[in-house]
């Protein structure tokens, strides 16, 4: 299952939870201390937005997505590994569920530059596998081991039918966070709470010890969860389900603008269901 155990502030906050599941789970137990992991492709509805939605949302997002790239250029983001600005295609399932992460663009937040940026195994494989051999992430997202291991978890979503995405989370040009954006709508955490069309769960670990602990989670929290709103029209919530257990990751939701809804059993944990809603996210 995924870890959603998102650690931010301590050293149990090596990930945050933000979703659920194991590997390809995205909803039951993401919350390993990350935020959160994979989706299932097995037992989760096979849903797809119309191709009219789909091109409107497109267009919606245009404009915004040339701002943000030109703030970021001005701000020097680069690529860690051939100077060039990171970009990728879209999801080699060809269905776009999540409205094109890949191409969601760099953003300022008080950290600086952020980007997530498509996760490819031949050159990213070894950094998210050392990640996941820390002891503080290994606890919650349970992936620790060769890196087959991770391997196995990250292939499934990259290429399955885009309803999980992996990436890496670059700061200022440096890889240095693993996130998975899913459709919690079509996870298997939709049958544990009053899911909506289109809810959107985030699975975060923060990988460097030295990132954690000083509310950079929170910090990054907050910004990409109000990336997904603003990417994503059709969506009004940004789901999360740290392990209950987790007080740092649950403290560092709760600090990013997220509110505590339930305490939801999940068949690896007893997670709070936390949510981060449109219509209030200028007031939290």
């Amino acid at each position: 299952m995924s870890p959603t155990d998102a650690s931010t502030d301590a050293v149990s906050a090596a990930s945050t939870d933000v979703g659920t599941g194991a590997c390809p789970d995205v909803g039951e137990d993401s919350a390993a201390q990350g935020i959160g992991r994979g989706t299932d492709n097995e037992d989760t509805l096979n849903l797809r937005l119309p191709d009219e939605l789909v091109v409107l949302f497109e267009e919606e997002r245009s404009g915004a997505d040339a701002m943000t790239a030109d703030a970021a250029a001005r701000h020097g983001q680069r690529s860690w590994s051939d100077g060039t600005t990171p970009r990728a295609s879209r999801t080699p399932g060809g269905d776009d569920l999540l409205d094109g992460v890949a191409d969601w663009g760099p953003i300022l937040t008080p950290a600086g530059v952020f980007q997530l940026v498509p996760v490819r195994v031949e050159r990213d494989l070894a950094l998210i596998c050392r990640w996941m051999n820390d002891p503080a992430v290994a606890a919650f997202w349970e992936l620790a081991g060769h890196q087959n291991v991770t391997e196995d978890h990250l292939r499934p979503q990259l290429v399955g039918d885009g309803r999980s995405f992996p990436c890496l989370g670059v700061l200022d040009g440096s890889p240095m966070s693993y996130w998975e954006i899913y459709r919690a709508d079509l996870d298997r955490l939709a049958r544990h709470y009053p899911v909506r069309p289109h809810d959107t769960g985030i699975h975060l670990l923060i990988g460097a010890v030295a990132d954690r602990g000083r509310g950079l989670g929170s910090t990054l929290l907050r910004a990409v969860a109000d990336l997904v709103l603003d990417r994503r029209p059709a969506c009004a919530r940004v789901i999360a389900e740290p392990d209950l257990r987790n007080i740092p990751s649950v403290t560092a939701f709760l600090s990013a603008g997220f509110r505590f809804s339930a305490e939801v059993d999940l068949p690896a944990k007893r997670a709070a269901l936390m949510i981060r809603e449109r219509s209030l996210r200028d007031l939290l």
